[in-house]
């Protein structure tokens, strides 16, 4: 087991769940995920990480997969500009390389916003440290797990 995968699993555990992470062949992008465990698109967590660029740090927006992040929207809820997040600074922070972002196990705490969109579903699914690993979650203990503050930040 991965040590990304393996810290995911130990937040999830951490927190008091039985988390049910699956691997999958591919999972890279939204639709790649929903079609390995047949959900809606929109059930799909993206974790989307922008450089907040006055202060240096990734900052984490949460959306539904079928939604996109407006730049201007985000960029008023971090209170800065935001950028292209590297994926030198997404490893350093996060852990995680791109395509496996969790929402959780984070190596060093991040700032994050949540798509209300998810919220309307019982089931969501997100990244589980890895490309190929996703886990099943209860949509509306995302924020508690996360820090994740529910905004309207999407097109």
């Amino acid at each position: 087991m991965s040590k990304s995968l393996a810290r995911v699993r130990r937040a999830l555990e951490d927190a008091g769940l039985n988390a049910d992470i699956r691997e999958v062949g591919q999972a890279r992008t939204a639709q790649e995920a929903a079609d390995s465990v047949g959900c809606e698109i929109d059930q799909i967590a993206k974790s989307i990480i922008f450089r907040a660029e006055t202060s240096g740090e990734a900052v984490l927006f949460l959306t539904a997969g079928g939604n996109k992040v407006c730049a201007e929207k985000a960029s008023a809820l971090a209170g800065e500009p935001l950028g292209k997040a590297d994926a030198a600074l997404i490893r350093a922070q996060t852990g995680f390389a791109i395509g496996g972002v969790a929402p959780v196990g984070h190596l060093s705490p991040i700032r994050a916003w949540i798509d209300p969109r998810l919220l309307e579903f019982t089931t969501i699914w997100a990244a589980a440290g890895t490309p190929r690993h996703v886990f099943a979650l209860d949509a509306h203990l995302l924020p508690g797990l996360t820090g994740a503050v529910p905004a309207a930040f999407t097109l």
